[in-house]
């Protein structure tokens, strides 16, 4: 039996802001600021670059439209699922982070290209701006940070009524187990490096290295959604990744908790936070014991983690402490 939680929110106002808002207004300070220093611009400005060189021209009013018109539907359209206050919580955050990277980049292309050819009689030498890109894309992804981190869980819960069955394992343990779930720091960073040698094999080979410093830091993204921490404590059960909780359930919402065996690939497709239908999380990073959590509300969280029986009966253990309900 379960008691449902109404009232859930259905947008997430932080979503709203950093998702909807932030990728509307930096669309709209490129188009401002075009149109303010259109009068110190060439007639067409570069805005395309083969290599190092321009080949592609468009007017300043022109260029800054059709990027705004880009940062509102593709880095926008990215952000927006962050506001949708039930989808899965990482998802949102990890959209957020990437949606507002590119929002970054573009906005910071444009206007940089704007202001490097302030007073230029002509775009044929205008430099492509590395630097402004570069850091647009910083910039992008720690906004994102900042606005992922805002975000919150706002599922509808529900309260379990009954204890675990008496068949499930029991432990007393000391609060809160904490355990690194995923590859090693070597793990990380051999990975991160075998991603990003084909890149810079092409970038070497091309003979322009700029394009590395836009696809290093969606790596280094990349390599910090394989590292989880798993937590369990008084108040419940909780998958953090990049110092944020990801998926977080509270003691009273256990149905039960059990030890299983999972392969990643066979039972979930592969490794890091993964969903295999709905309701069924699971954070694989290994081959090996896991514990298998279910909620009163349907759900259902595996996490891989040599602790699997510890981290089972303290739960267990905690869900038979909580107050009868009728």
């Amino acid at each position: 039996m379960t008691t449902p939680t109404n009232g859930a929110r259905v947008v997430d106002p932080a979503g709203v802001l950093f998702g909807i808002v932030l990728p509307v207004l930096a669309a709209a300070a490129g188009v401002v600021l075009t149109y303010v220093l259109e009068p110190r611009l060439p007639d067409e400005i570069a805005t395309h670059w083969s290599g190092d060189s321009p080949d592609g021209y468009m007017s300043p009013v022109a260029s800054a439209w059709t990027v705004a018109a880009l940062v509102v539907v593709v880095g926008g359209g990215c952000c927006a699922i962050a506001a949708l206050a039930q989808a899965q919580l990482m998802t949102r955050r990890v959209m957020l982070i990437v949606g507002l990277a590119v929002v970054g980049l573009m906005v910071a292309a444009q206007i940089t290209t704007v202001v490097e050819q302030l007073d230029a009689s002509a775009a044929t030498d205008s430099p492509l701006p590395v630097s402004g890109i570069v850091s647009g894309v910083v910039a992008g992804a720690v906004a994102g940070l900042i606005g992922a981190s805002r975000l919150r869980d706002q599922r509808v819960r529900s309260v379990a009524t009954e204890p675990p069955p008496a068949s499930l394992p029991r432990r007393a343990v000391d609060l809160p187990v904490s355990d690194q779930v995923g590859m090693s720091a070597g793990g990380l960073l051999a990975t991160g490096l075998a991603v990003t040698a084909p890149a810079a094999l092409v970038c070497w080979l091309a003979g322009a290295w700029w394009p590395l410093w836009i696809y290093v830091p969606i790596v280094v993204l990349g390599v910090a959604l394989l590292q989880f921490r798993l937590v369990v404590d008084a108040d419940g059960i909780r998958v953090q990744n990049m110092g944020m909780s990801a998926i977080e359930y509270g003691t009273d919402e256990v149905l039960s908790a059990r030890v299983v065996e999972i392969r990643p690939f066979q039972d979930f497709g592969g490794w890091g936070l993964k969903r295999k239908g709905p309701g069924n999380y699971g954070v694989v990073t290994r081959t090996g014991p896991a514990v298998l959590v279910t909620f009163a509300n349907g759900d259902r969280l595996t996490v891989t983690t040599p602790r699997a029986d510890e981290i089972a009966g303290a739960l267990n253990s905690l869900a038979d402490r909580r107050p009868a309900r009728p």
